[in-house]
């Protein structure tokens, strides 16, 4: 098993001012833009000659967002509240610790069964290839047309919305060949928001916290070129 990470996919994810979205699926090449995604990349390709090598089950999960820290972005950080930008990103580009885990169990158990797979693993989106132009250019009004409470949702709290969303992952092929079912998505939050629940799981309150560094840095939580 090896943990990978959708940033592999990097300058692949990046449409052009006029074009749509980017809809973001294992079929995909990637295309590195920083030594993160670069060298986890390799590993992958360390894993899949081993597993052609040594016949070795090997699975591969790329995983999304999942730890609830500050966004790298300045510009992010400035303008949406943690749990503003975190909860939007559930829609297209991030996933709950708690269903990150799971896919990790049910990928080690479809392993010997699958042999070799690589596999995108985020929160279900709302979204299909038929929103992929609108949401580059107006995402507001996709996500109040498909979720019209969050107006009064976001409303309530100074909230804002994503002018623009540039890519869309697919965890299809991970749903259905892991047999995995994500617990949690914007929907979801949204429900939790509206009964004053936290819309993140207790593993992701209890582990997320831990963050990825104990350094600080001046840039944002972790360095990213």
């Amino acid at each position: 098993m090896f943990t990978s990470t959708t940033s592999t996919f990097g300058n692949a994810m990046k449409p052009g001012p006029s074009d749509p979205a980017v809809w973001i699926d294992e079929d995909v090449m990637p295309i590195p833009k920083n030594i993160y995604g670069a060298t986890k990349l390799a590993a992958e390709h360390l894993c899949e000659m081993f597993a052609s090598q040594h016949r070795l089950p090997t699975i591969i999960l790329r995983t999304s967002r999942f730890f609830p820290e500050d966004d790298d972005q300045e510009a992010t950080r400035s303008r949406f509240a943690r749990d503003n930008i975190q909860l939007l990103e559930l829609l297209y580009r991030r996933g709950d610790i708690a269903d990150m885990a799971s896919a990790h169990l049910a990928a080690l158990e479809r392993a010997s069964a699958i042999g070799f797979g690589r596999y995108i693993v985020s929160a279900t989106t709302p979204f299909s290839k038929a929103d992929l132009s609108e949401l580059h250019h107006d995402a507001r009004s996709v996500i109040v047309r498909l979720f019209p409470e969050a107006e009064a949702v976001f409303a309530a709290r100074g909230w804002s919305f994503l002018d623009r969303i540039d890519r869309v992952y697919d965890n299809v092929r991970a749903r259905t060949d892991l047999g995995w079912t994500p617990r949690y998505d914007f929907k979801d939050g949204l429900q939790c928001l509206k009964i004053g629940q936290n819309f993140r799981s207790g593993l992701a309150q209890a582990i997320g916290a831990k963050g990825y560094h104990d350094e600080v840095f001046a840039e944002g939580p972790y360095p990213v070129d």
